[in-house]
């Protein structure tokens, strides 16, 4: 019996491998895919995915936080969702469409978005979420990038070593150069910091070494191009500056923007910003290498305010789908529009 009991278990462990090979991921096999980056090897052009504008302009559509899980209770809100989501790739006509994270909360349900986007027969480009595989164990998170990188439209990298998963960066190009950067980045799940004497948990950001990481590549594009490029950095959870930047730029008192952001500002915060507790110094580093003008985060469902704040649109991406919370007048899509000469102009589309 003990023989023919270990046969049964070795013959549905072989099944399993087949059909859900990031089941069968061991953790020191975890990274076998992504590649090893230093900041002393030489960049090259094509490190950078591209795709080509051959348009007027470049249309970008970004759907975030859409929350995905297949338990029975939730097929009206995937239902939603789905209706959503067409209607905007059919109202926007998007050239790419990317996702801010927090696609989904399961593995089945991450097969079934990776199949949803796939459907569209347009590019599209993910990151992670908080609550990719819903868990900080990093077999879990990598299994929601294994889907993610082999959907048969996916542009989806996992990008190098101990970084995470999801750091890759696409050139929109005209007649082959680079016109504007996209840099997509993980921003992982919760992490515990020290601050002087004591240690306080929250929301992760980016770590030290993927902002050298993207120091290396703007300079490195830069430096083939010949001239800066312009480039909007994708990441889920918002860097600390997004609070900074409402306060400034919204009086709750008189429930509008003040004259100073009025004509550069739209949408509204409806929740607080969860950002980490401590700032990790990257909006300064993209202040500083005059790349990048725009952030698109996702994370904060009630939340849906741009502003330009120092220099760089600071813009909350609209939630996708009434999955998990939600408020009233702030679902739908947010749009991103790159004109020739790199510059992009960003406008909400709700549901």
């Amino acid at each position: 019996m003990t023989g023919f009991f270990q046969k049964i278990v070795a013959f549905f462990t072989m099944i399993f491998a087949f059909l859900f090979p990031w089941l069968n991921q061991n953790p020191e096999k975890v990274y076998e895919n992504t590649e090893i980056w230093s900041a002393q090897q030489e960049f090259t052009p094509d490190y950078v995915l591209s795709i080509e504008k051959t348009g007027e302009e470049f249309v970008i559509l970004n759907l975030t936080d859409i929350q995905m899980n297949n338990l029975e209770f939730a097929a009206i809100t995937k239902d939603v969702a789905y209706k959503e989501m067409d209607a905007l790739v059919e109202r926007v006509q998007p050239d790419l469409i990317t996702l801010t994270g927090d696609n989904a909360f399961c593995q089945a349900a991450y097969e079934d978005i990776v199949a949803k986007m796939d459907s569209y027969g347009i590019p599209w480009a993910s990151i992670l979420g908080n609550h990719a595989g819903d868990s900080v164990k990093d077999k879990d998170r990598y299994s929601a990038a294994y889907l993610l990188a082999h959907g048969e439209n996916s542009l989806f990298r996992y990008g190098p070593q101990d970084m995470g998963y999801g750091n890759y960066a696409i050139n929109i190009t005209e007649q082959g150069k680079a016109i504007h950067t996209l840099v997509m980045t993980d921003t992982h799940n919760k992490a515990e910091f020290q601050t002087g004497n004591k240690k306080v948990s929250g929301y992760d950001h980016l770590w030290e070494n993927q902002i050298e990481w993207y120091r290396w590549l703007i300079q490195g594009i830069e430096k083939t191009e010949g001239r800066k490029v312009p480039s909007t950095v994708f990441m889920h959870a918002p860097v600390c500056e997004y609070a900074d930047a409402w306060q400034a730029a919204y009086s709750a008192k008189q429930g509008e923007y003040i004259d100073e952001y009025k004509e550069t500002s739209f949408g509204e915060n409806r929740e607080k910003t969860c950002c980490p507790p401590v700032n990790n110094g990257f909006f300064t580093v993209c202040q500083e290498l005059g790349s990048t003008k725009d952030m698109i985060c996702g994370h904060d469902h009630a939340n849906n305010a741009s502003i330009v704040y120092q220099g760089i649109r600071l813009t909350y991406a609209m939630k996708t789908g009434r999955t998990c919370y939600w408020k009233r007048n702030t679902t739908g899509g947010t749009v991103i529009r790159i004109a020739a000469d790199g510059s992009t102009n960003v406008e909400h589309i709700y549901s």
